[in-house]
Parts: structure tokens; sequence; C-alpha cells
């Protein structure tokens, strides 16, 4: 672990700010939410994960995040995929029954297809989420989508690194066929059958 000291006076870190690298395995007494000294990205990590480097900026410090403090990305724009991805053009063809569908590129390297019920859609790292994503990029409340009879929405759900559609930061977004969320390292493709 490494310690970052500031001067006197100044209104940065205290001298016992707790500094992480990439690599650094993560201990028992360890495990947190830290965010990235660049970029302010944050990610969350269990005791037996590895830190990674900064999935947003490429980042390799990151300091413990307090509590008691709100860190939100330093951004309100990502960019998005210049074309969807090769899978996606497959997924589409699968789908049999009408309604709405997201569809992401899954930890194997392949894809998951989730027909979405009317009504709240829970997407995070949390065992509760309705679409589970277990990585420390994602919130364990990251967000929500909403199937009613005016259309699909999303919704924020609170979450460290915020909600994109189609690369705008968002809190409450309508959603239309081929829209692209991104929810931590994951980019989620509205389908419409």
């Amino acid at each position: 672990m490494l310690t970052e000291s500031s001067s006197t006076g100044s209104a940065g870190p205290s001298p016992d700010a707790e500094m992480h690298q990439t690599g650094e395995q993560v201990t028992l007494a360890q495990p947190g939410s830290l965010k990235c000294t660049r970029c302010g990205y944050a990610i969350a990590l269990a005791a037996s994960d590895e830190l990674p480097r900064c999935p947003n900026c490429g980042g390799e410090s990151f300091r413990r995040m307090s509590i008691f403090a709100t860190s939100k990305l330093k951004t309100n724009s990502v960019e998005t995929a210049d074309t969807p991805p090769e899978w996606l053009a497959e997924a589409r063809a699968q789908l049999e029954q009408p309604g709405s569908y997201l569809a992401f590129e899954d930890e194997d390297g392949g894809y998951a297809v989730i027909r979405l019920e009317p009504g709240w859609t829970r997407i995070g790292r949390s065992a509760a989420a309705d679409v589970l994503l277990d990585n420390p990029t994602v919130s364990r409340r990251h967000a929500l989508v909403v199937v009613t009879e005016a259309g699909v929405r999303a919704l924020d759900d609170r979450s460290l690194n915020g909600l994109f559609v189609n690369g705008e930061r968002v809190e409450w977004a309508p959603l239309t066929d081929g829209d692209e969320l991104e929810i931590g390292r994951y980019r989620i493709y509205l389908l419409e059958a």
C-alpha cells in the first residue's frame, strides 16, 4: 500500500489517504470502492479481486473512496462504437417473439439476450439484480429499465460511474431499437422485435 502526502493547508487528500496500484492483490481487509486518481472512475472490489487498470482511462493509481463522499466520473459523454458488434445481427436474427430485449457480450466472449417483461428490470452487480453484471465497474444497483405501454426507458439507479445512452450521460432517458447503454465496462443494446 502506498500513501500520498499533501501540503499543509491543501484541500487535497489527507496524508493518510490510501493509494493502490494496478495488479495489487486485494486482501480481506481491503475490499470496497476505489476511484481512479486520474479520471474519478469508481470500481468496487471483493476480497479476492486483483486491482485492474482503469476501464475508462487506463490509469493505474486508485484511492479508497469515502463512504460519505459522492464520486462521479469526470465526463458527461463517452465514445460509442462506430459500428455495432458483429454478434448483434446474429442476436437480432434469433429473436422469435415480439417484444423488447437487452443484448450484451458476456464474460465468456459470447453474448446474452434477455427478454424484458413489462415493469422494472434491475441491472447491477447485486445478486438481487435481474441482469447480473459481475464486474467491479458496475455498481450493485446500477440502472433500471422499465417497459410500459408508452415505451422503454432507462434510469440511473444512483450508480457511481453513471448510465450512458448512446454516449451521453443520462439520469432518465427513453430508449428505442438499437440504442446503446453503457453500464460500467458493458455495452448493452436494446433490441425490438
